[in-house]
């Protein structure tokens, strides 16, 4: 999908002239950024021009936001800006989501906020709503990147208002980023796909699961990915359900200090370790097997062969306790 652009033009505007995209994702402007960016553009002038599109007598931005805004606060007369024909709203959106998949990465939650209305303005004119392949080529998000917007889309409001407030901080000083929220709703999905009597309470979870991250009982990001293996334990370990559940439970429950890397270390880490060097045992197996029946056992080297005979002993050991 394109605007026509047959009657582009670069042309000196006033910034009074402009008006903020209504349409525009991005909902966070940081203030360090912007101070940065008003101090360059001080220095060196905007040399970039804005893109924007006529509307009635004025005219509203396609692209350029921050450097509009930096130059209404600075007070300049003009701003380069090259004008386009004014877009259909899907092709507004398709646009700002294009221009930013080149230049920069928007913080999910911006990208997520418009990527419903897409969504609809598509199959308002398609008929079909579009698939991840479909949505992927016309915002030039990836495919990842759209499967992480879902997360956050879904997400009940109070949580997305947490989000929002966190990104109105410097990114050093957000404690529950979009990456928190995306690592957590990750897991959970897995978690009630395994076993769906959490659904009915996964808020509750939510909660608990952010009460101790708060209080650091969660220390990273990437536990999340541990409780995921928890519950994928019930079909690659086959571990039982009630124990499993057990063991999610006590993560799940606010009132206690246990933490997701705890679980996992007492739970399922050995077995995960076990299945681990189980494929290593085969593949080692596969190679030296290949070494005999190729009769390439002179060409094995030396440190190897020491390492081999080391490796004889401690299965000796192993096997005769």
């Amino acid at each position: 999908m394109t605007v026509n652009s047959q009657k582009q033009q670069l042309k000196l505007i006033s910034p009074s002239e402009i008006g903020p995209n209504p349409e525009n994702p991005r909902l966070v402007f940081r203030q360090d950024e912007m101070e940065s960016l008003m101090l360059s553009i001080d220095k060196h002038g905007i040399q970039v021009p804005l893109t924007v599109y006529r509307d009635g007598g004025s005219y509203k931005l396609l692209d350029g936001e921050r450097r509009w805004r930096c130059a209404k606060k600075l007070n300049l007369k003009t701003v380069p800006a090259i004008i386009q024909d004014k877009p259909t709203e899907l092709q507004n959106l398709v646009i700002m989501y294009n221009i930013h998949a080149l230049r920069e990465q928007w913080d999910y939650f911006t990208i997520a906020t418009k990527l419903e209305r897409v969504i609809e303005l598509y199959e308002a004119e398609n008929t079909f709503a579009p698939n991840e392949v479909q949505l992927s080529e016309l915002t030039g998000l990836t495919r990842g990147a759209i499967r992480r917007c879902q997360l956050l889309i879904n997400l009940p409001d109070r949580f997305k208002q947490i989000i929002l407030s966190e990104l109105e901080k410097p990114k050093l000083q957000q404690k529950f980023t979009e990456d928190f929220f995306i690592e957590m709703e990750r897991a959970l999905k897995t978690v009630v796909n395994r076993i769906p009597e959490y659904e009915s309470k996964i808020d509750e979870i939510r909660d608990a699961l952010i009460a101790k991250f708060q209080a650091d009982k969660i220390t990273a990001v990437t536990d999340f990915r541990q409780l995921s293996k928890i519950a994928t334990a019930l079909d690659s370990l086959d571990a039982k359900k009630g124990e499993t559940k057990k063991i999610l439970d006590t993560v799940f429950n606010a009132n206690n200090r246990v933490g997701i890397r705890e679980a996992y270390e007492k739970s399922v880490a050995f077995e995960y370790e076990e299945r681990k060097y189980f494929r290593y045992l085969e593949n080692i197996e596969e190679f030296l097997v290949e070494v005999i029946d190729e009769n390439r056992i002179g060409d094995l080297d030396a440190d190897l062969i020491a390492r081999l005979r080391g490796l004889q002993t401690t299965i000796a050991r192993l096997l005769d306790n």
